[in-house]
């Protein structure tokens, strides 16, 4: 097995030591050797990074188009291929990972297209013989630092505008899916980039993402991950004030009104709370009824819950694939014990699982819970659920806002009065009626509110207000 090496100033460079990643649904299997760098190669991207910055600022939109017109294309050709790595390295089933690998394909074409469309403005000025224009430049070297639980689409969506609008970039993927990470760096290696302009550095957060925090050469950072990591690089850079986007996850609520129909709400629910292996910051972990329905919607969402296929991400038929790490698996068992002391009624699942391959399979939980409950609170990040029960609709609203973080909400209802009044005073950033929390478009705005999101949002035309700086300029015209 060939070891996968670091994308550095145009070449591909081993590390200071090797790391392993196994497949979550067949532990026997490696699926990558990956090199790991220390502070100073990192260092060293930056440089590289730092000195192609003029070159690709001031190349023109026909060859930022070409670049990731050409990316996209690749990715979209190989889809099949690279949602099966994904599948094996992640562990999402691998329709998931073909989805994904689409979409990561979507998206670099989008942003070709974005680079024929940096906008800009002429105005008249207040005074007489003066004209004024407002223009976007990029902000200079960014470092994006990217989550394992989607290991293309979101290294896509930070990778593809930030080259779009003329940065250079140093992305650090995560240390569980050096492969995915690498399979698009070889992508993007092929694309027409002058050297510097990508790099590759894999690494731990301790180590390669410290350097990039820290890196006065470093002008912008772009995170999703954590809230203690995320607010940890919030404080670093303020001192040097860098500008920083941070995504730090969320503890979604699903609202399930009286009025809702029955089966498009269990829908909702298990897509949002249980696919992907509820390793989804969107994911609904939060499902607040109302009464009236309260009882058959929970019934009903119960036998849907136990009819999930839970198994190898590549067989045939698996509904729900393996938790991502052993680690992340012993987290989400912690939390179903969490549950049952606190009192919340376990309805079924939270039990680890054994299949024909050796694996991180648990079974999706699903509890009745208080909203105290701090499976009610705290994020997991895994397959657990739970229903917490509402008086009526004003008070289904104000469970929902009652929560640190505001990521998203979703409604079911028949009712266009409460869908309207939800989407306008739900303290989130996205909003979905009728439809699962779970599932974005790469067109428009992604990014909350609260303790999930800091700083411009991701994804769409938004992406220019974190991408690029404004310039404004006075010509006097006489």
């Amino acid at each position: 097995m060939a070891t996968l090496k670091h994308y550095i100033n145009g070449r591909w460079e081993t590390g200071v030591t090797l790391g392993t990643r196994e497949n979550p649904s067949d532990l026997s299997e490696t699926v990558a050797e990956f090199a790991r760098a220390d502070a100073a190669q990192a260092e060293r991207a930056i440089r590289a990074a730092a000195d192609a910055r003029d070159e690709w600022a001031l190349s023109t939109p026909q060859r930022r188009f070409d670049v990731l017109d050409a990316i996209g294309s690749e990715i979209l050709a190989r889809k099949e291929e690279l949602g099966r790595l994904l599948a094996r390295e992640e562990g999402k089933t691998l329709a998931e990972g073909i989805g994904e690998t689409t979409r990561a394909g979507q998206i670099f074409k989008f942003f070709a297209g974005e680079a024929l469309r940096i906008p800009g403005e002429k105005l008249a000025s207040v005074r007489p013989g003066v004209e004024v224009e407002v223009t976007r430049e990029p902000v200079g070297v960014v470092g994006l630092i990217a989550p394992w639980n989607f290991p293309l689409a979101i290294p896509a969506w930070k990778i593809a505008p930030a080259l779009a609008y003329g940065n250079t970039v140093v992305f650090k993927p995560a240390e569980l899916v050096p492969a995915c990470a690498n399979a698009l760096a070889d992508i993007i290696s092929r694309s027409g980039l002058p050297a510097g302009v990508f790099n590759l550095v894999m690494g731990s957060g301790r180590l390669v993402g410290q350097t990039l925090v820290d890196s006065p050469l470093v002008d912008a950072i772009s995170f999703t991950g954590s809230v203690g990591v995320g607010r940890g690089i919030l404080k670093a850079t303020a001192a040097r004030q860098a500008r920083v986007q941070l995504e730090m996850g969320g503890k979604n609520p699903l609202v399930v009104l009286h009025d809702a129909d029955v089966e498009q709400a269990v829908d909702c629910a298990v897509q949002g709370a249980f696919f992907s292996t509820g390793q989804r910051c969107t994911a609904s972990s939060r499902l607040i009824v109302t009464p009236g329905i309260f009882d058959r919607f929970v019934n009903a969402l119960r036998e849907r819950t136990q009819a999930l296929v839970v198994d190898n991400a590549l067989k045939r038929g698996t509904d729900i694939g393996p938790v991502v790490s052993h680690d992340q698996l012993e987290q989400d068992l912690s939390y179903v014990e969490i549950g049952r002391r606190e009192g919340a009624e376990l309805l079924t699942g939270g039990e680890r699982l054994k299949r024909d391959t050796k694996g991180y399979y648990m079974s999706p939980a699903l509890f009745i819970a208080d909203p105290q409950h701090r499976i009610a609170r705290e994020e997991i990040f895994g397959p657990v659920a739970c229903v917490i029960r509402a008086r009526d609709a004003e008070h289904a609203l104000a469970l929902a806002n009652d929560t640190p973080f505001g990521l998203c909400a979703g409604v079911c209802t028949t009712s266009l009065k409460h869908a309207a009044h939800f989407k306008r005073h739900a303290k989130v950033g996205m909003v979905m009626v009728n439809l699962p929390t779970a599932g974005v478009d790469f067109h428009v705005p992604f990014g909350g509110r609260k303790g999930s999101s800091y700083g411009p949002r991701e994804q769409g035309r938004y992406a220019a207000e974190f991408y690029t700086t404004v310039k404004t300029a006075y010509i006097g015209a006489k």
